[in-house]
């Protein structure tokens, strides 16, 4: 299967899973797919990731508290039919700082907090809150 936004795809099977109250969910593997689930897991949105290269996949282990789960909304910024880029001064706060916006800059794929301190703007990726 091949899709024209393969990372619409990453956040639509977690939105799914999630609602679904899975454990984990599988998803296909990629430095980009790895770079946004590794700060996921840093900011404490999901319990854990392991990533498979000979199966080309990479699973994303939930984190629910009492039955429900940590994250209660992610949503796509930048499509690939329009693109959405800010600067460092830019970067919009997810609910006062609650939440986290991910982005790809020319120093990898970041948090926004990371992203304004090293006062690096780029393509706001997601919105996880």
């Amino acid at each position: 299967m091949s899709f024209n936004d393969p990372i619409a795809e990453m956040l639509t099977k977690i939105r799914n899973a999630k609602a679904a109250k899975h454990r984990y969910v599988e998803i296909s593997l990629s430095k980009e797919k790895l770079s946004i689930a590794k700060i996921l897991k840093e900011e404490g949105f999901i319990d854990n990731f392991i990533s498979s290269d000979e199966r080309r996949k990479v699973r994303i282990f939930l984190k629910y508290n009492d039955r429900k789960s940590v994250i209660n909304g992610i949503k796509r910024m930048s499509k690939p039919g329009l693109r959405k880029y800010v600067g460092h001064d830019q970067i919009p706060y997810v609910f006062g700082g609650i939440g986290t916006a991910i982005l790809s800059t020319s120093k990898g794929v970041v948090c926004d907090r990371s992203a304004r301190r090293l006062k690096v703007g780029g393509e706001l990726l997601c919105l996880v809150w």
